[in-house]
């Protein structure tokens, strides 16, 4: 190694340098997955690792910055698939080299290539934070190439899953899967006084896309319709020339300066996972941390493993209907609602956030780099656990 092996417990870390190849840093436009980027790097930053991410400059996203004070990490936008082999030269002389699942052009060549940096100095990890659309890629085409490059990495991460996707990716060969779920950062998701202009009784914020619009219409659209007493505000892109219902505002693009504003101005918020997240559980999107960094009362759709995060009722509200999602609007007092959200919070400040998040892969890390691995994780619950580590 070209560097110390870096132990939890220490104080005092020795630098390795992280290589990333991802959708977006910089921007969060048509790119969920910019704040589980952001919180996790940003942590690793402060544990003492370098961070080098590189991204495409595609679907206008550097017209659509969001995070100007990016000082945690060194980002390299490139132009065209013709910076690939300098990207990969530089990546080789990092200790750890992670490619993650959509990044938004030539992925696959990026998933066969990072695996030309892999020595006893550097590691190679793929970090899939879409599983589900992976795993159903991978079934559906007994010929698609990552197949077999995934016995190659040295580890498999994900954005989430629990057992099912751990028990795939390890049919499929990999060496091990370990998920890291989404988190809380509350330097940059806290509570701020409401905005007049976004006030309403429930705020949902989603892209418009193929898997999750149907459930948008059954959870979202349909409770206003149902409740044509209510205010409701909807965030995201595409949502432009779908018919909405008179009390529904589309207020677009909603970057992450404003993801504040639009949580503490509703009543409530609501979660929507896209279908293939729901179907497979144990996926807490960015969506749901974000709201409770904010402290506001937040509605989710039902899905498997959401009380391994949040205790139903008592910090998240559970809705399997429309109807449901209108129960809860027109049962719960201001003050109730306000005291599920104080509680999230709590819930989320002391065991859900990024810093967590960052200790659990740097414990990860430091196996790839040890001659102990088969005894430093153990299954639990939903996938993985640290064990023997202090943190």
């Amino acid at each position: 190694m070209r560097t110390g092996k870096i132990s939890v417990g220490e104080t005092s870390l020795r630098t390795k340098n992280i290589f990333v190849f991802g959708s977006s840093l910089t921007s969060t436009y048509w790119n969920g997955a910019a704040t589980y980027y952001r919180g996790i790097y940003k942590y690793l930053h402060r544990l003492g690792y370098r961070i080098i991410f590189a991204e495409p400059a595609i679907y206008s996203r550097q017209d659509h910055r969001d995070s100007s004070n990016i000082d945690y990490a060194e980002v390299r936008v490139y132009q065209s698939p013709n910076d690939i082999p300098k990207l990969i030269n530089e990546a080789a002389h990092a200790q750890i080299v992670i490619k993650h699942s959509g990044v938004g052009a030539d992925d696959e060549r990026l998933e066969r290539e990072v695996l030309t940096c892999r020595s006893p100095e550097t590691k190679v990890i793929f970090w899939d934070v879409d599983a589900p659309a992976t795993l159903a890629r991978v079934e559906a085409n007994l010929s698609d190439p990552f197949r077999g490059l995934v016995p190659q990495y040295d580890t498999v991460f994900t954005y989430g899953g629990g057992p099912t996707v751990v028990a795939h990716y390890d049919r499929l060969g990999a060496r091990l899967c370990v998920p890291i779920y989404n988190g809380l950062d509350p330097e940059t998701h806290h509570p701020v006084p409401p905005s007049p202009g976004l006030a309403c009784d429930l705020a949902f914020v989603g892209h418009r896309l193929p898997d999750r619009e149907a459930r948008v219409e059954e959870f979202f659209l349909r409770a206003a319709s149902q409740a044509p007493d209510l205010s409701f505000v909807l965030g995201g892109e595409g949502w432009g020339e779908k018919k909405l219902p008179s009390n529904v505002r589309w207020i677009g693009h909603v970057g992450s300066d404003r993801h504040n504003f639009v949580n503490c101005s509703a009543r409530m918020v609501l979660n929507i996972n896209r279908d293939s997240m729901a179907k497979t559980g144990f996926s807490p999107p960015t969506r749901i941390f974000e709201a409770a960094g904010a402290g506001v009362c937040l509605i989710t759709d039902a899905w498997e493993g959401i009380e391994r995060f949040f205790a139903p009722e008592a910090e998240i509200l559970i809705a399997r209907s429309a109807r449901d999602i209108v129960n809860h609007l027109k049962r719960l007092s201001a003050a109730e609602a306000s005291n599920i959200g104080s509680a999230m919070l709590k819930r989320a400040l002391s065991e859900h956030t990024y810093e967590t998040r960052a200790r659990e892969v740097h414990a990860a890390l430091q196996t790839l780099f040890s001659e102990e691995t088969s005894s430093r994780f153990q299954p639990d619950a939903v996938g993985y656990k640290l064990s023997q580590v202090p943190v």
